[in-house]
């Protein structure tokens, strides 16, 4: 038979108020030792509250919407396990939507969340917000938001801020130092992601480097491997390139194949760096070199952000910036020698 909350707290020598708190993260007054008693029993018995009756009283669901572009995303799944971490142990639970990239489905979707009564939305829109959905308006009064924006959306509190100019200097860095020449870029059209920092840092890169930028060098498509394969092939027009960037590892990905098909090694004919720095990348053969931003830990902390703005609505929710850091693997050539 399944136990009610008042037999645990009996069980535990506690308040039923005591049990409630600790279990819904509010327990900061409670010793160690009460709360792990309290913790050790519901564990054991393996009770789980009555969401549906708390939120009759409480007026919180315990459900937090969060809203991708596209959860076939490499990127956005690694984000959602973050995001999963931090909230299933408070006993919440995540309500996944994809949005298709559509601006107007975004809103389709706040809609919908906000009358399912969830306790808070996370938002990663690559689309900047109407006014009536911009971050802090009025429809969002009781229903808290955090935006994984690349910040396209104004905001003073609450942003995710990733150091992507540092990162892609970096690369393009390397490669000149390695003493490529004739370095390519695969980048976004501009449908989808919104990466100019990228391009921007491929671009000064070469400058510092003394190395004359060439509109020719540089392919535009869809950030998947498809679009990758496809800007490859396109770049490869130019056999005295022999490095190639790319915006992220989905495009490192098709370039692979297309060098492939090509009659291309990596790295001997070839330097190839991506972006992202996937739990794949290593796998690949040969590994690729690529800039790691932490995914995982992005997820986890918009998570905590949102459940900061639900528990404690009075606090202000800080800025997190998150470094970049290029792994250097087996895909780049020295071409000095």
């Amino acid at each position: 038979m399944k136990k009610t909350i008042r037999q645990i707290a009996e069980m535990a020598g506690v308040s039923v108020t005591t049990v409630s708190q600790i279990l819904n993260n509010k327990g900061s007054r409670f010793s160690e030792e009460t709360r792990k008693r309290v913790l050790d029993i519901v564990n054991e018995h393996q009770y789980r509250p009555d969401y549906f009756a708390s939120n009759l009283i409480n007026r919180h669901s315990k459900t937090i919407g969060m809203i991708v572009p596209d959860v076939t995303d490499f990127f956005f799944s690694k984000m959602v396990e973050g995001v999963e971490k931090y909230l299933n142990p408070l006993g919440y639970m995540l309500i996944l939507c994809n949005s298709q990239q559509s601006l107007d489905k975004e809103i389709q979707l706040l809609q919908d969340l906000n009358h399912r009564s969830v306790d808070g939305v996370l938002l990663a829109t690559p689309n900047l917000l109407p006014e009536e959905y911009a971050y802090g308006h009025d429809f969002y009064r009781r229903m808290p938001l955090i935006l994984i924006d690349r910040g396209i959306n104004q905001r003073d509190t609450g942003r995710l801020i990733i150091k992507e100019y540092e990162g892609a200097y970096q690369a393009v860095h390397y490669f000149t130092k390695q003493g490529h020449k004739h370095i390519a870029m695969l980048k976004e059209n501009g449908t989808y992601y919104q990466l100019q920092e990228r391009f921007n840092a491929y671009r000064h890169a070469l400058k510092d480097a003394g190395i004359p930028f060439k509109k020719q060098y540089v392919a535009v498509g869809d950030l998947t491997i498809e679009g990758g394969y496809q800007m490859a092939k396109e770049v490869l027009t130019h056999p005295e390139i022999t490095a190639i960037f790319c915006s992220n590892d989905a495009v490192a990905i098709g370039c692979y194949r297309a060098l492939y098909e090509a009659g291309k090694k990596v790295p001997e004919d070839i330097s190839v760096i991506g972006f992202d720095g996937l739990p794949f990348t290593p796998s690949l053969t040969p590994a690729l070199s690529t800039v790691s931003q932490p995914i995982f830990d992005i997820g986890f902390t918009a998570a905590k952000f949102i459940v900061d703005a639900i528990e404690f609505p009075e606090r202000r929710i800080p800025n997190k910036i998150f470094e970049t850091k290029l792994i250097i693997r087996e895909s780049v050539k020295n071409n000095t020698k």
